[in-house]
């Protein structure tokens, strides 16, 4: 038997997702690791370790391979030190996966690396589409003075590693506060990976 249609809306300002079936949250205590300004970090969880700096609600219909599974994030502003609030990032546990992103509300960035460790950053305004091809380990990043909502898109079996950006000391680059806005700029924390784990991506879509 097929499944049935559904219909779903999305509040553009607070992400809620109708008809949801799966929710999480990421507190900034969660985010250890990620930013490379430890000190403040430190004392950002201990003056508010318990706030969540995102959320997500999603559809799940099927798990199987042919099935999409769809949703939103909901990121607050903010940063450690000058570096913005951000998700932890990930590549599809089968890495040949794809994945559209939408822009709802907010403005935010789109951090993506090659498992070479090539990276690419791409806007991600109100009602504009980001595409994150097969084999893109990718991260949000809210570079805005107000909260980030993204709707986001992907086949049902793609699963999340994340162990590939813990591997590695985090993500080749950070995007850091420039004055007014933006800059891209080298994490010296990052462990370039070796071919024999590069390969290891493109042959069997797994990190391990």
């Amino acid at each position: 038997m097929i499944p049935n249609p559904t219909s779903h809306r999305i509040d553009p300002l607070s992400g809620e997702l109708t008809g949801a079936t799966g929710h999480y949250t990421k507190k900034l205590s969660a985010m250890v690791g990620l930013y490379e300004d430890e000190e403040r970090f430190s004392q950002a969880v201990e003056q508010g370790g318990d706030a969540i700096i995102y959320k997500v609600s999603d559809v799940r219909p099927n798990a199987v391979h042919g099935d999409l599974i769809f949703g939103t994030t909901f990121m607050k502003p903010g940063r450690i030190g000058n570096e913005f609030f951000m998700t932890r990032g990930h590549i599809h546990a089968k890495a040949n996966r794809p994945e559209t992103y939408y822009g709802e509300s907010g403005e935010g960035l789109m951090l993506l690396e090659s498992p070479e460790g090539t990276t690419r950053v791409l806007e991600v305004l109100p009602r504009q589409m980001i595409y994150v091809p097969p084999f893109w380990i990718h991260r949000s990043v809210n570079i805005g003075s107000g909260p980030l909502v993204l709707s986001f898109c992907y086949p049902s079996d793609s699963g999340q590693d994340y162990s590939i950006i813990e591997r590695s000391s985090g993500m080749a680059s950070r995007i850091v506060a420039d004055g007014s806005g933006w800059k891209e700029v080298q994490n010296f924390s990052y462990r370039s990976r070796k071919p024999s784990e590069i390969a290891r991506v493109y042959e069997t879509g797994s990190y391990e």
